[in-house]
């Protein structure tokens, strides 16, 4: 269906003008652009069909872009499922939600869901160690049945149902209708309906708490409670086989290998979007953030290899995505890149500009997507407070066709009041949800 998700390849669009750039504002000679690889097989020959599919289809918009013809931009929606679950301040209302209310939330407002939906598998919520809801037979080896850790369940069932349908047969503990009672409280919960068809593409982000924390929550995933915060030496023994620090890491990684390999055995790709922001100054932002680039790339590299070549996932689809580099809080993220063999996406987290105030010269974003054009990767706003179509930039996606643009959870219609920029207004994602340049999910209700 027009304007849907198809993750057969790329799909047709309006005509865009994309200007293409370096990393400083030389324009580029008329010269046939620099295409990306188009086929998943060049980084993993093992990468499932499913996976290949989804990104020949980003990167088939990323080199329509690049030669200046039709291109389009998913629309997409990250959910904090932890937050909507237990946390009653979280949103635009005060009080509890049921999990995917940020993702149901597009449609109430445009009768269409999101293209793409990014979940998080941590920070966790507070709580002692890495657990899970209901135990099962991929899980059994976390703790069980604990408050506020349900959520974990929910994620891994949302994604399933975003890439399959929901209502659909019972996963896990769900009931075929996408309920069911939560075994630590006793709540019935219930996942929003999509049309019982495949209605999106899915991505997983991993806020994950340093290496060893006791407690698993937001606030242990910022360098300045980390133990690097006091011992410099502390994060090059992170990355380095054989240590304690090592062991609590790769601890944390089979939390993460765990539950994406259970969408790996009902056939999900996912784009998997970890150690983000890893620009920001020193002493600012994640425990992985502002460390040594080499070190930096060690952390990656490992991950990459625990994931892909220890736990055989071959649904991956990995995304880097530096904070926007402004110069005092984001740095240049070049030094940060950890090579195209182990990355197949590039993005942005901005939170630099806004419509109404953009960075630098230039259509708003458009600083970030030309710095980004170097990799030869399919070019994404991994994270944005801001639809990208609205009264102020109302042909963003014509300067610069993001092949995929991601909104912050509670963002998409509440102000964030840690950091005050406005807010999107219905009309704005109305506008971003009707044009002929946006690729949404689902089906019309």
């Amino acid at each position: 269906m027009r304007g849907r998700v198809r993750v057969i390849g790329a799909a047709a669009g309006a005509v865009l003008l994309a200007p293409l750039g370096v990393w400083a504002w030389s324009e580029r000679s008329a010269q046939e652009p620099r295409l990306v690889p188009t086929d998943l097989h060049e980084r993993d020959p093992e990468a499932t069909s499913a996976a290949r599919r989804v990104y020949a289809m980003l990167a088939g918009l990323e080199n329509d872009a690049r030669r200046g013809r039709p291109s389009r931009t998913v629309i997409g929606q990250h959910v904090e499922l932890h937050n909507e679950r237990y946390n009653k301040a979280y949103g635009d209302f005060r009080g509890l939600k049921q999990p995917g209310y940020y993702y149901r939330k597009a449609r109430d407002i445009t009768g269409k869901l999101p293209g793409f939906v990014e979940l998080d598998l941590g920070p966790g919520y507070g709580q002692p160690g890495w657990a899970v809801g209901t135990a099962r037979s991929y899980s059994k080896a976390w703790p069980a049945c604990r408050p506020y850790w349900g959520y974990v369940e929910d994620a891994v069932d949302l994604a399933v149902g975003v890439w399959a349908g929901l209502p659909r047969a019972a996963d896990g503990s769900y009931r075929p209708s996408g309920t069911h009672t939560e075994c630590a409280t006793g709540t019935e919960v219930s996942l929003p309906h999509n049309g019982g068809a495949p209605a999106g593409m899915v991505g997983f982000s991993f806020h994950q708490p340093y290496p060893g924390s006791p407690v698993k929550g937001y606030a242990q995933t910022l360098h300045r409670n980390s133990p690097g915060a006091k011992d410099r030496g502390w994060f090059g023994r992170v990355v380095t086989e054989g240590t304690t620090e090592h062991r609590a890491l790769l601890h944390d990684l089979a939390f993460l290998a765990d539950h994406l390999g259970y969408l790996a055995g009902r056939g999900v790709p996912v784009l998997l979007r970890p150690y983000h922001e890893m620009n920001t100054a020193p002493g600012h932002g994640f425990w992985w953030a502002g460390q040594d680039p080499a070190a930096f790339h060690r952390l990656w590299r490992l991950t990459y290899d625990y994931l892909v070549n220890r736990r055989g996932l071959h649904n991956l689809i990995f995304v880097w995505s530096p904070n926007s580099w402004n110069g005092p809080y984001g740095r240049d993220p070049r030094p940060y890149y950890p090579g195209g063999d182990h990355v197949d996406v590039v993005g942005v987290d901005d939170y630099s500009d806004t419509p109404a105030e953009p960075f630098g010269e230039g259509a708003w974003t458009e600083v970030w997507y030309r710095g980004l054009e170097e990799y030869r990767r399919p070019r994404i706003v991994a994270e944005s407070f801001h639809v990208p179509l609205n009264a102020d930039q109302p042909r963003t996606l014509s300067r610069t066709p993001w092949v995929l643009w991601t909104v912050w959870g509670q963002a998409l219609t509440y102000d964030n009041v840690s950091e005050p920029r406005g807010k999107n207004t219905a009309a704005d994602v109305q506008q971003t949800y009707g044009s002929p340049r946006v690729i949404t999910g689902g089906r019309r209700v």
